[in-house]
């Protein structure tokens, strides 16, 4: 049991951390875009501006994912979950939680894959930029790793629960 609470808590810190760090990505987006339309109004578009705003919006999104869950903002049919007991909605989300983690086992092993072959054959992308894919890969294979590893944590904390143990959220906790 100590080691589950174990690694609830380790996992919601720095997918925390993580989350809070995406959070100012937006900022960089912001300021491409801005650079973007600068350029535009001069007269001499930037090529690479809508790319890299697509890139940092995969960093932003997931890199975040894991805290948006740790936070329960992913979306929810509340319509009838949020009639029912915490016990129950407990015992609901840990077994639907098992279909969150083979689809993200997929997407992972996907994104591995992927961005093997991106880095072993310096895939670019097409386009005038051509800038390589491996970053941008990379982060959303860790981004999906990331979000594998809190929906085992939620899954550990929704176990322990029906078990009688209550496992604070990260940002409950103050950390």
């Amino acid at each position: 049991m100590k080691i589950l609470e174990s690694y609830i808590r380790t996992v919601d810190s720095f997918n925390r951390r993580v989350g809070r760090f995406a959070m100012y990505l937006i900022f960089a987006l912001m300021g491409v875009l801005l650079w973007s339309s600068v350029t535009k109004f001069a007269g001499s578009p930037a090529l690479w501006t809508l790319e890299l705003a697509q890139f940092i919006m995969v960093g932003y999104y997931l890199l975040g994912g894991g805290y948006s869950m740790q936070l329960g903002d992913h979306v929810r049919m509340d319509l009838i979950y949020g009639n029912w007991s915490p016990r129950r909605k407990a015992a609901v989300d840990a077994v639907t939680v098992l279909f969150l983690l083979f689809y993200l086992c997929v997407l992972l092993y996907g994104g591995i894959s992927s961005t093997t072959y991106a880095i072993e054959w310096g895939e670019r992308a097409h386009s005038v930029w051509r800038p390589y894919m491996w970053p941008v890969k990379l982060v959303a294979t860790i981004g999906v790793f990331l979000m594998l590893l809190q929906a085992l944590a939620e899954f550990f904390r929704d176990i322990l629960f029906l078990r009688g143990v209550s496992v604070n959220h990260a940002s409950e906790a103050g950390l």
